[in-house]
């Protein structure tokens, strides 16, 4: 993923109104802590801003034990999902120059100008298929090794979600260039913003039965299944793949059809299907990205 400045964008999914609401609250994308940038250094013994007393700078243990299980085989990443919803994290932001300030007209009708001034910017990603990311990092040391010259922002991941939202990003990146990067996809960035409990798509009853239901009245349509899509997997800097924290294809929906039809039968089928469940609302509140793969049924 390239790094790139935050910019306000539009989202490629209308916000729930419940996140426009606690967007609303919390006056808008400022920062990731809800304070403005006024009055800020960027040096000194400013170097580190947040509010968290006592804090060592490390990563929340929580998360790190969820992460380990996950790496073990002994987790999932909804665990790990579960664990970031308390934890403290780190947002990167630098400093810009900004243009030349425009000052007031002098006596004699020129213009002073005015001094240069520093801006500070949230630091964004973009992600291999074009959309935004926001990279967190879990200690101040991983924020350092990843950008040396970003600041960190200490806040609850929950905040951090917001912030991501605010942003037009659908994604958070924990410890991008660490020896664990875990991807959040959009669903439970999401569902971090609003501090609620995250279900993977591909493990959501609900939703299979939902899915199920659109290819109903359509005989060619034996089955529907689902089950972890091909991107869900994250590869560690040891070579190690971990079964969560991939950015996807996370969601994969098995169609199981009857023998014989030809290719533009089946084309339509499939297109048919997903017409119909991108005008689903949980669909789109729970998927973030699918990939379709075609079984025959059994006769």
């Amino acid at each position: 993923m390239e790094p790139q400045p935050a910019d306000a964008g539009s989202h490629s999914r209308p916000l729930p109104g419940h996140i426009a609401a606690a967007l609303a609250a919390a006056g808008g994308p400022a920062d990731s802590a809800g304070q403005p940038w006024a009055g800020r250094s960027l040096s000194g013994d400013d170097a580190t801003i947040h509010n968290f007393e006592d804090d060592d700078g490390t990563a929340d243990s929580g998360y790190a034990a969820a992460l380990a299980a996950l790496a073990a085989g002994d987790g999932d990443e909804a665990a790990v999902v579960a664990a970031l919803a308390t934890a403290r994290v780190f947002v990167p932001i630098v400093a810009q120059l900004a243009e030349d300030g425009e000052g007031a007209v002098g006596p004699r009708g020129d213009r002073l100008q005015g001094d240069k001034q520093a801006d500070m910017a949230l630091v964004t990603l973009k992600a291999p298929d074009g959309r935004t990311a926001l990279p967190v990092f879990t200690s101040a040391a991983s924020l350092a090794a990843w950008h040396p010259e970003a600041r960190p922002v200490a806040v609850y991941a929950a905040r951090a979600a917001l912030s991501a939202v605010a942003e037009g990003a659908e994604l958070l990146v924990l410890d991008p260039g660490s020896a664990v990067t875990f991807v959040v996809r959009r669903p439970a960035v999401w569902a971090l913003a609003q501090q609620q409990h995250w279900t993977p798509s591909y493990a959501d009853p609900e939703l299979a039965q939902s899915l199920g239901a659109a290819a109903v009245g359509i005989p060619a349509v034996r089955r529907v299944e689902i089950q972890p899509g091909g991107g869900v997997a994250s590869l560690a800097a040891d070579g190690r793949q971990l079964p969560g924290g991939g950015a996807g294809p996370e969601l994969r929906v098995i169609l199981y059809l009857e023998d014989g039809l030809d290719a533009a039968g089946v084309q339509s089928i499939v297109a048919g299907l997903n017409n119909e469940w991108a005008r689903n609302e949980m669909f789109a509140g729970r998927v973030d990205s699918i990939e379709v793969k075609l079984q025959r049924a059994a006769p």
